[in-house]
């Protein structure tokens, strides 16, 4: 190939890229930019997947200012093209040369080729229709980019996904509780701003122990490619860039990374992003002005990317004071005031008063209509007086209106959303079982030393080695780590129970990394146990791989040790049994540690097995979370709060034997529970909740993902698409697919298809089960990637068949003529959802009559039966003046259908748009929530949509030629 600055070519592989203009040519390198779409493509010269576009005379052009010219005659001068020709608006002479070409041309190839005597088999013109249907629907699916991941279909994620995923740089804090999925509701979000083209660079920030987990389940689950970043990473990176975070789109690295390494810090921010996500982030911690260091790392990301998502399970953990720095992380403007916040929180119990009668089809009193009135003012008086009719078709809608007026009303209704166990179905339940233990003597003569030491020991010194009086024993007698384990009841207890369980995969939780070692050499050592270790003194990779050989159902461990750095992140819901070796004395950590297991997807019961040493500090802290909280058999979502009203009498408990200050306690926080959760289920959580978790609306969510993936039709015509590009099929059973690359593909590699294939399913629930079974969805890329490479092809683009048929004349004809109505944009204007590329199908006889609407696509190509292309080319050579009068008229009825679907995109556009404007500004007067920068992006948008859909062409696409002939 040879280039030149200022030549035009197209994209073969991303046609909708629109022409391209040679900007810059370095050694073996050329450049292109697209500015229809305003992307560049850096293309290696030998290998450009790139075709010149040159017109020839008679064809008509345009001007990239829009008048258009009929060419009479081609020159080339200093490897530019120059067209000559007559202007259609003045009727004179012109010039164009071909950088000033528009932008937006399309090209209409498959005559040349027909008549050229390039004949495609007769499948391929079938697929290739049926390729670009699919195309279609994928792109104006209202389930565009929820079907993609790889994960089963719950109500409560699927809603906070639409809901957050399809807003303009979203801000947004995820608090669901433990178990019920934030990695997926931001990965399903991530992949919505992905696809819709509202992100395109996100940068993940988590603990260094979730790096891996993170990087996995991107890529297992919704096949997100993200890069890990190190130093090392950002060392070799030096070589492509000065600023190494700009040589990735997809960027994962670690909060602890970013904290220490102050001039990856300064790199990471210098660069451009559009989303954050952080995990964890209830390790940001803001005290009286005081931000920790990673608060002010997070903070300087914020203020500078537009979109932040922020994901915990205790929003609360570290106090309320830094739960409202964090939201102030995502709107300062919002959150400017802690005292007028606690106001705020205040009002959220009158609106949940109000919500509750509307969702619970109760019927609403007097008081009640007067308050709903005063707060959603005169706008819906027709919803108002519809509420009580005994007409549930005029009741059901005005309370759903009511109701979605309301939660506008709700301050952090638009900014969080925290769905809890109570209220999602599909949690296994919760059983406490304990096992006293006797008090070995070395424990005790340990602890009447601990005892004698007492005085000159702080509160919390002497209750730390009450609950674990295996590290007393160690520090006073010294030895190995192993040492105590031979004396501790818990140990032989825990070898008794795997062993009366060897076919159960049992999960042992303590606080320390030493003890866990022990732990798992004693069992190892005692009774040759498989098992393995989960600690903070483990690599990333390391951890990764315990975490795989514990998942591994043969020949896997049956036991994992973890530290207490085991029980944030991790998930290890096909394991039922959990041993509390030790207990924290945080209920948060507690909440944690049983999430491990107790989550969306577990099957059974979840079993919490603790042995304890009775009659000591053990006992007295199970005695507080299970009398006190309840907290092993339902989550507590009041224990950050009480641990930090009994905190100090706790310690005194754990440090005594004094019972009777121990019932105190209980007693005490009983009550304590029992008041803090009335008044979180009565007021703001109950709201929020009822925001959350989506209601109807999420239900019929995952009905539509569910009825629109039992339809056999995507099955069948993706099957025949990987037929038709050559791609080998190995049916393996379980409705499991191999596919496989061949020296005979259309393509010379398919991107997602790797040299040892990929194993697919159809059935999401059989690819929930196997970690390496992918799930092929009009999502996923390796579907994508199929579509793109038939039709950025000339494959399927021409066709000859015969119709045997008796009925008409032998030798008359048909020309059968696919076109595509289409625009280019910027992806972050969406455009295909309003005008996504549509075939028109224009089916003449050789009258000139037009067909289509009367005989159908798939019952016309039945009767048609494949001719050799030999033959076919004769015949098409025969009749080509024919077929060049057909052509023309097809392509004058095709361009009539343009301006009333082109019509019809720009009054849903400026339907959708302008509702979505009204609501946000209506909204804006009575929630601060709504952001000033989101409404200029819905102005934007309302006005250069309508302007993309304006530039709308018309192209030909695929052209087939049918000839009558007698039936046999």
């Amino acid at each position: 190939m040879v280039f030149s600055l200022g030549q035009r070519w197209i994209s073969d592989s991303e046609s909708e890229l629109g022409l391209g203009t040679v900007v810059a040519i370095e050694s073996r390198m050329v450049t292109i930019l697209f500015p229809a779409t305003g992307e560049n493509r850096l293309y290696a010269i030998e290998e450009a997947p790139v075709t010149r576009v040159i017109f020839n005379i008679g064809d008509d052009i345009i001007h990239v200012d829009d008048w258009h010219m009929t060419v009479t005659d081609v020159n080339e001068s200093d490897g530019l093209i120059n067209y000559v020709g007559i202007r259609h608006d003045t009727q004179e002479k012109a010039t164009i040369k071909e950088v000033f070409l528009s932008h937006f041309l399309k090209f209409n190839k498959p005559q040349d080729r027909l008549f050229a005597g390039q004949i495609d088999r007769f499948d391929r013109f079938v697929v290739r229709h049926q390729a670009l249907w699919q195309r279609y629907n994928a792109q104006c699916s209202k389930l565009r980019g929820l079907i993609g991941g790889k994960v089963s279909l719950i109500a409560h994620q699927l809603y906070i996904a639409k809901e957050v995923g399809r807003r303009y740089a979203p801000r947004v804090m995820l608090a669901d509780e433990v178990g019920l999925g934030k990695t997926i509701e931001a990965g399903l979000i991530i992949h919505q701003q992905l696809i819709a083209g509202l992100a395109q660079r996100v940068l993940i920030v988590v603990p260094e122990t979730l790096q891996h987990q993170w990087l996995v389940e991107m890529l297992r689950r919704f096949n997100f490619p993200f890069s890990l970043f190190d130093e090392e990473r950002c060392v070799e990176a030096y070589a492509d860039s000065d600023n190494p975070f700009d040589t990735a789109q997809l960027v994962l690295c670690s909060l602890d990374f970013l904290r220490s390494k102050r001039r990856r810090f300064e790199q990471v921010c210098e660069a451009q992003w559009d989303l954050l996500v952080v995990d964890e982030a209830h390790h940001l911690q803001w005290e009286d002005g005081k931000p920790s260091r990673a608060f002010q790392v997070v903070e300087a990301l914020s203020d500078e990317i537009p979109g932040v998502l922020l994901l915990t399970a205790t929003p609360d953990q570290l106090g309320h004071h830094s739960h409202f720095a964090r939201l102030r992380l995502l709107d300062k403007e919002r959150f400017h005031d802690y005292d007028t916040f606690l106001q705020e929180e205040q009002h959220y119990h009158q609106l949940a008063e109000l919500a509750a009668p509307l969702i619970e089809q109760q019927p609403l009193t007097s008081e009640q209509l007067q308050q709903l009135t005063s707060l959603s003012g005169i706008h819906l008086q027709a919803e108002l007086s519809a509420i009580n009719s005994d007409n549930s078709d005029i009741r059901q809608p005005a309370r759903q209106q009511l109701f979605n007026e309301l939660l506008d009303c709700h301050g952090t209704g638009r900014v969080m959303f925290r769905n809890t166990r109570n209220a999602v179905p599909g949690f296994k339940a919760r059983r406490l079982h304990s096992y006293p233990l006797s008090l070995p003597e070395q424990y005790k003569t340990a602890l009447r030393v601990h005892q004698m030491m007492g005085e000159s020991q702080n509160l919390a010194q002497r209750a730390q080695q009450a609950l674990y009086p295996e590290e007393l024993y160690q520090s006073l007698e010294g030895g190995d780590n192993i040492q105590w384990t031979k004396y501790d009841p818990r140990i032989q207890w825990l070898i008794d129970f795997l062993l009366a369980n060897k076919q159960e995969k049992v999960l042992v939780i303590c606080a320390n990394a030493t003890t866990a070692l022990a732990i798992e050499e004693a069992a190892r050592l005692d009774e040759g146990i498989r098992g393995t270790v989960f600690h903070e003194g483990m690599s990333i990779l390391e951890r990764d791989k315990a975490g795989a050989y514990f998942a591994q159902e043969e020949a896997g461990a049956q036991l994992m040790v973890c530290s207490e750095i085991g029980s944030e992140g991790r998930n290890f819901q096909f394991s039922h049994h959990l041993v509390l070796f030790d207990l924290p004395m945080n209920p948060d950590l507690l909440e944690q540690r049983i999430g491990r297991l107790d989550r969306i997807g577990q099957r059974h019961e979840v079993s919490i097995h603790i042995p304890y040493i009775e009659h000591t500090a053990q006992q007295r802290l199970m005695s507080w979370y299970h009398q006190g909280l309840n907290a092993f058999e339902s989550p507590c979502a009041t224990g950050n709060a009480i641990y930090q009203q009994f905190g100090d009498t706790l310690l005194q408990v754990l440090a005594s034997d004094d019972d009777a200050l121990l019932e105190q306690l209980i007693t005490q926080t009983q009550a304590v529970h029992q008041q803090l959760t009335a008044d979180m289920e009565a007021g703001r959580d109950r709201l929020l909740e009822m925001n959350s978790s989506g209601g109807q609306q999420a239900l019929d969510l995952v009905t539509e993902i569910a009825d629109q993936e039992s339809d056999p039709l995507f099955v069948n015509q993706t099957l025949r698409l990987f037929d038709v590009l050559g791609v080998q099929q190995d049916d393996i059973g379980e409705q499991v697919i191999l596919l496989k690359a061949t020296e005979q593909m259309l393509v010379p590699s398919l991107p997602g298809l790797s040299s040892e294939g990929q194993l697919i399913t159809f059935d999401r629930e059989r690819a929930l089960h196997r970690d390496e079974v992918a799930l092929l969805t009009a999502d996923h890329p390796l579907f994508n990637s199929a579509l793109d490479a038939i039709l950025s092809s000339e494959t399927g683009t021409t066709s000859v068949a015969l119709l045997k048929n008796n009925a008409l004349p032998a030798g008359s004809f048909f020309l059968e003529g696919i076109f595509v109505i289409e625009t280019s944009a910027p992806p972050q204007y969406q455009i295909g959802q309003y005008l996504p590329a549509t075939p028109v199908r224009v089916l003449l006889d050789k009258n000139g009559n037009n067909l289509s609407d009367k005989v159908s696509f798939d019952t016309f190509n039945q009767q048609l039966s494949a001719i050799n292309r030999h033959i076919g080319s004769k015949l098409v050579n025969a009749s080509q003046n024919a077929i060049h009068h057909l052509l023309s008229q097809a392509t004058t009825m095709a361009k009539t259908s343009i301006e009333a679907i082109v019509e019809h995109a720009k009054q849903r556009a400026s339907q959708h748009l302008g509702q979505e404007l009204s609501r946000l500004e209506a909204l804006k007067q009575r929630n601060p929530a709504i952001r000033e920068d989101e409404l200029t992006f819905w102005h934007t948008q309302a006005v250069e949509v309508q302007s993309y859909l304006e530039k709308a062409q018309i192209k030909l696409d695929a052209l087939r030629f049918i000839v009558v002939a007698p039936a046999q």
